[in-house]
C-alpha cells in the first residue's frame, strides 16, 4: 500500500475564520463571515455560484488579502504569518493549471523544493503520489499533454506532497471519472480517520452529504445554515429531508451569477 500521510492530531480548531469580509468597490462578496473547522473533520462548503465560497476559499489559501476579519490555519493567522499558515495546508484550486512545459514528475519534484522536502525524499513521495493517481505512465510526458482529468489529478498529488494537515479543496471532483472521483472521496475519508482536516467546496451535493460531517450553506457572502445534514434538517422542521431539498429552500433567489469575485 502506498503511504501518502501520516496520522496527525491537532488539540484545537484548525480552520478558523472570523468576522471575514471581502469587497470589490460596491460589491461584498464575503459578508462578516465566521465559522470553524475541527480536526479530522470533513466540512462541506456549499452555496449557489456567486455566494462568495471561492473568494473565500482563495482568502484561506493566501491568495486574497481580506477587507476585514480574520483567517488562520492550524492556529497562524494567515496575514501576519502566511508562511506558517501555508504550510500546515494544501490547495486544489478550482481550475488544474500545472506548469504545462514540465513534465508531471519535474512539476512534482519543484514542489517538492519548495515546500523545503529534503532532497532525498523528493523524489520518492512524488512517484508515490503518481502511482496513487494512475499516473505513472505518464510522469515523464509534458503537462500540457494531459486530459483535463489528469491534470486535475496532477494537482490533487501536488496539494498532498507536503503531507499537509488542512486540505482545501475547491470542487476538487469536477473532471475526474467515476473511478477517479471515488478514489478521492475514499482519501478524504482516509485523511480525515489520519486526523487531517478538509474543507471540501462542491456543487455535487449527494456526494457532501454522504462524506461530509459537517456543511456551511453560503448565500449572498453570507453564512445561512451550519451543522449536520441532520442539525439542518431539524432547524429547518423539514423532516426526511435530503441535503438537496435544504440547499435549495435556504438558497432561493440567492444566486448572483457565476462571476470569479463572487463565485
Amino acid at each position: 500500500m502506498i503511504r501518502l500521510f501520516r496520522p496527525f492530531r491537532y488539540t484545537e480548531t484548525v480552520i478558523r475564520i472570523v468576522g471575514l469580509t471581502k469587497q470589490y468597490g460596491s460589491l461584498t462578496a464575503v459578508d462578516a463571515l465566521s465559522l470553524e473547522v475541527r480536526p479530522g473533520e470533513i466540512y462541506g462548503f456549499l452555496g449557489p455560484n456567486g455566494a462568495g465560497k471561492t473568494t473565500t476559499i482563495r482568502i484561506l489559501a493566501g491568495l486574497l488579502q481580506p477587507t476585514a476579519g480574520s483567517v488562520a490555519v492550524g492556529g497562524h493567522d494567515m496575514v501576519r504569518e502566511p508562511d506558517a499558515a501555508k504550510r500546515a495546508l494544501g490547495y486544489i484550486a478550482d481550475e488544474p493549471h500545472p506548469y504545462d512545459r514540465l513534465t508531471g514528475l519535474e512539476f512534482l519534484l519543484t514542489l517538492a523544493a519548495l515546500y523545503g522536502i529534503p532532497p532525498g525524499d523528493r523524489e520518492r513521495r512524488a512517484r508515490a503520489q503518481l502511482e496513487f493517481f494512475g499516473l505513472t505512465g505518464w510522469a515523464d510526458e509534458l503537462a500540457e499533454s494531459y486530459s483535463h482529468g489528469m491534470r486535475q489529478k496532477l494537482m490533487i498529488a501536488a496539494a498532498l506532497l507536503h503531507e499537509p494537515a488542512v486540505l482545501i479543496a475547491d470542487e476538487p471532483l469536477v473532471g475526474l471519472d467515476p473511478a477517479s472521483a471515488r478514489k478521492l472521496r475514499d482519501l478524504f475519508k482516509s485523511l480525515a480517520a489520519s486526523g487531517k482536516t478538509i474543507l471540501l467546496a462542491t456543487h455535487i451535493l449527494e456526494i457532501a452529504e454522504k462524506l461530509c460531517d459537517r456543511v456551511g450553506i453560503m448565500g449572498r457572502g453570507k453564512l445561512l445554515e451550519e451543522g449536520s445534514v441532520g442539525e439542518i434538517r431539524d432547524r429547518l422542521r423539514r423532516p426526511g429531508s435530503n441535503l438537496e431539498e435544504l440547499f435549495l429552500e435556504l438558497t432561493a433567489g440567492d444566486s448572483m451569477g457565476s462571476g470569479e469575485m463572487g463565485a
